[in-house]
């Protein structure tokens, strides 16, 4: 039986580096919540609706259930200075799935300096992983400083690339202050439960979200680069 105690749609954006995780966690959140919420995704491949066919082979939802957006050129315009395809492909959903609760947004791979437009999503999860090296966190950009949640996944790659998660943990907390995040290996599903939870909990208590001025932002980072 779907939790029907929230009408309006809730929307969370998923964005990271190529490679990071992103289609993965998108699969887990939806294993996890499918059975309690009616869920769908949209997916944004630059040429190609790769990411979309991943989902629909591994069979976690019906096809009904997932757009692919092909965003050409630069991914991460399609979900921050343009985001109308995306709205687009969100509105066709809520049109052909009545009662639709929840919809995850993946950005096309992208680098650092990926964000969601306020416009587009409720709340966004950054992903990155431990084998681009512990130096990441410190680096900075929007995603790692000033997305709703921080997912540092493939932790178990830590001792094959000599990354130090107490580094990535202390560079994470000094950039981040109160934001959230999390270490996980979405492969053995571990630190999946708090992802899985956070995720719950916003869309059962939405809360307004606070967008830094971009003069914030910018000495933020310029505070914190290496």
């Amino acid at each position: 039986m779907f939790n029907t105690n929230l009408d309006q749609l809730f929307k969370v954006g998923i964005a990271g580096p190529v490679g990071s995780g992103k289609t993965a966690l998108v699969a887990k959140l939806c294993e996890k919540l499918n059975d309690k919420y009616n869920l769908a995704v949209v997916t944004n491949d630059i040429y190609t609706r790769e990411d979309a066919e991943f989902l629909l082979r591994q069979n976690i939802l019906p096809m009904e259930r997932v757009r692919g957006v092909e965003t050409g050129g630069c991914p991460h315009s399609a979900i921050r200075d343009d985001a109308s395809m995306n709205l687009e492909a969100i509105e066709e959903l809520q049109m052909s799935l009545p009662g639709l609760q929840m919809v995850f947004v993946e950005s096309g791979g992208d680098n650092l300096g990926a964000s969601f437009s306020p416009e587009l999503v409720d709340v966004w999860i950054y992903v990155i992983d431990v084998s681009a090296g512990d130096k990441i966190p410190r680096k900075g950009g929007p995603g790692i400083i000033r997305s709703d949640l921080l997912v540092i996944n493939k932790i178990d790659l830590a001792p094959l690339v000599g990354a130090s998660l107490e580094v990535m943990e202390h560079d994470t907390l000094r950039v981040r202050g109160d934001f959230p995040f999390f270490f996980t290996n979405l492969k053995d599903e571990t630190g999946l439960d708090k992802v899985v939870t956070w995720v719950e909990t916003q869309f059962a208590q939405p809360t307004p979200r606070w967008y830094e001025p971009a003069a914030t932002y910018n000495n933020h980072v310029l505070a914190h680069h290496h």
